[in-house]
């Protein structure tokens, strides 16, 4: 699995695998909010990357202008 640093997120870093087809094999969020997380990992491993982008891109957490959903999109999108 890849590691990806965070920012602006209380999540410090996502570990992620995506395969040649472009499906989620592993993902991992450490730090969070563990329940979200967990929940956010469970519902995407196994998916196309790109409709984790498509239903995740642009969410945001209280006033920040980011969340873990958003980062995790923008990391598919820019490294996979």
């Amino acid at each position: 699995m890849k590691s990806f640093t965070t920012t602006g997120v209380c999540s410090r870093e996502i570990l992620l695998d995506v395969d040649d087809n472009g499906i989620v094999q592993n993902i991992e969020f450490l730090g969070g909010c563990d329940g979200n997380t967990h929940g956010l990992e469970n519902l995407i491993k196994g998916l196309p990357k790109d409709i984790v982008i498509q239903k995740l891109k642009g969410i945001t957490c209280g006033k920040r202008p980011t969340s873990c959903p958003d980062q995790l999109a923008k990391i598919l999108e820019e490294n996979f």
